[in-house]
């Protein structure tokens, strides 16, 4: 049967430069300590959303910040787009559209005014032709009914 044996390295006994551990060393500049008087309540979402900036690699940073600009970009000039062409329409409409509106109006008006006309033409015609009928019979005559009759 093999057996595994250790062997080491004669580098890595050899003791390192520098200071001597002392087992008694604490670090008292250190921003982990368990004295701490920081409370999760007092922070901020902006805190917390900047503390996530230590967790997302800066690739990953990086390519989000691009689609969010892409989609910012897109949006943007998607809605300037629309605003120009929403302005060029309204106006088209109020420069073809309100003379238009005008014209329309005036040719209704002279129709009327011209059916006014037909109307009084034919009520003068009523009235001065024939003598001896009265004014209903001829308009019945005009109209080409019979004769009044009477109710009772």
């Amino acid at each position: 049967m093999v057996q595994l044996v250790e062997v080491e390295d004669e580098h890595f006994q050899q003791s390192q430069l520098g200071p001597e551990e002392e087992d008694d060393f604490t670090d008292t500049d250190s921003e982990i300590s368990t004295d701490s008087n920081w409370d999760p309540v007092d922070e901020t979402l902006a805190e917390r959303l900047a503390a996530l900036r230590d967790i997302v690699p800066a690739t990953t940073r990086g390519w989000v910040w691009d689609k969010v600009t892409y989609t910012t970009d897109t949006v943007k000039s998607t809605l300037s787009f629309a605003g120009r062409a929403a302005w060029a329409i309204s106006v088209s409409a109020l420069l073809l559209g309100v003379p238009f509106a005008l014209a329309y109006a005036d040719d209704q008006q002279i129709l009327a005014m011209e059916d006014e006309q037909r109307m009084r033409e034919m009520g003068s015609e009523l009235l001065t032709t024939g003598g001896e009928k009265s004014t209903a019979e001829r308009v019945g005559a005009v109209i080409g009914q019979e004769g009044a009759k009477p109710a009772l």
